[in-house]
């Protein structure tokens, strides 16, 4: 399937992006209909590209992951000629995303106040590691340093007797390209009220800072830092995962109604009459001699046992599955969250799908990701390049064809 049909249909989008960040951000779109052109260096392409292993059959998985829905363009951005290409694709983009460091683009002649009086309703939007503004902005950013300075690498893990632990996902580079794709949406609507486009800046290091909400809640309301507690809940308790007969637990008994009914499955109403664990703030209070108590009765029996006694009882609960078992468990499954993407060289390849579901206009996958330089040819052909033009663009390095392409 290669026509859109999602909601961002017909909506033309240049991404000038690398590695995570601003490639999310393209996914995001490319999965909602937009038509996202991904513009690669020559002579080697997006840094994913060389993110092995490992591949499927000599291509990258992280790259076929993040850049499916796009089609693909290899130009040489320091020469010429090849500026001269990107320049006419962005005469009539809708969205150019980019993140490279700041001021690479205005080096290149490519930047914001360049490109707005030839392009008055173009979009442009910028995922940096620290934002435009303010005493980090020139640094280059990476996910491993905004989850140290936003503070993530300080609330996760065990706790003040272990090293600090990055989250397991890179989620400052994924919530950047999230929230690059909102801010996107955003100006798209502001646009097509007022017909104007405008700049739309994000970073890692805010990423990283909104993912903190409790925590700096917590922090402002007390002028504490709250550190890293596990699996558990900085607010409420019992919310953490404990140990089974065979595996782990997820138990979500966060407010009152929940603990009782968390109490009635574990067939322990001395718990509920206990004074300790009367009320949220008196098991937070508590928390050490409540997960204590807790454990000693999850242990007697296995997960599967539990999860099905806790449903039965209303107590939210899950298992914790590696990725390999959530790849299969049945609701994703239902959700279609893994599909196929159809490769033009590996055929079908297996992927993660579209998170948003749409009743009228639905997100889909409609290609694999790209080939370096598959789609140079065709997507030069339809802004007007004759087949000359575009031989001599390839002969002199401007662009890159992919072979039999």
């Amino acid at each position: 399937m290669n026509s859109a049909t999602g909601p961002l249909a017909g909506l033309k989008v240049i991404e000038l992006a690398h590695i995570m960040a601003g490639p999310v951000c393209g996914l995001m779109l490319a999965d909602l209909g937009a038509e996202v052109i991904k513009i690669e260096k020559i002579p080697d392409g997006d840094d994913t590209r060389r993110m092995v292993p490992p591949t499927l059959d000599g291509e990258s998985a992280a790259f076929m992951i993040l850049n499916r829905n796009k089609r693909g363009a290899a130009v040489n951005l320091k020469s010429a000629g090849g500026k001269a290409v990107l320049e006419k694709l962005l005469a009539s983009a809708d969205v150019l995303i980019e993140n490279y460091r700041p001021g690479t683009m205005e080096r290149l002649g490519l930047g914001y106040d360049t490109l707005r009086p030839r392009n008055p309703g173009l979009i442009y939007c910028q995922v940096t590691g620290f934002g435009r503004t303010g005493p980090y902005a020139g640094r280059a950013g990476f996910d491993l340093i905004a989850q140290g300075l936003s503070g993530i690498m300080s609330i996760t893990g065990e706790g003040p007797d272990h090293p600090p632990v990055k989250a397991g996902p890179p989620i400052t580079d994924i919530t950047a390209g999230i929230l690059a794709a909102m801010g996107v949406l955003a100006a798209y609507v502001h646009r097509l009220k007022t017909g104007e486009g405008q700049r739309v800046d994000t970073s890692l290091l805010e990423a990283g800072v909104t993912t903190t909400y409790w925590q700096s809640a917590i922090c402002l309301a007390t002028g504490v830092s709250p550190g890293a507690i596990g699996s558990a809940h900085p607010l409420n308790a019992p919310y953490q995962a404990l140990p089974t007969a065979d595996g782990w637990i997820n138990i979500g008994a966060a407010n009152q109604a929940n603990w009782l009914r968390l109490t009635e499955a574990l067939e322990a109403p001395e718990l509920a009459q206990d004074a300790r664990f009367a009320d949220n703030p008196a098991r937070m209070n508590n928390r050490a001699a409540l997960v204590e108590l807790l454990t000693a009765r999850f242990r007697r029996r296995p997960t599967a046992e539990w999860l099905a006694r806790l449903e039965a009882a209303g107590v939210p609960a899950g298992p914790v599955l590696s990725i390999g078992e959530m790849l299969e468990d049945p609701q994703v499954r239902a959700r279609d969250m893994v599909v196929e993407a159809t490769h033009s060289r590996l055929g079908p390849v297996r992927t993660l799908g579209p998170p948003v579901k749409f009743s009228a206009t639905p997100a889909g996958v409609r290609r694999g990701a790209p080939r370096l330089g598959e789609h140079t040819r065709e997507i030069l052909t339809e802004y007007g390049y004759s087949e000359a033009e575009i031989e001599r663009l390839a002969a002199s390095g401007d662009i890159l064809l992919a072979p039999g392409n």
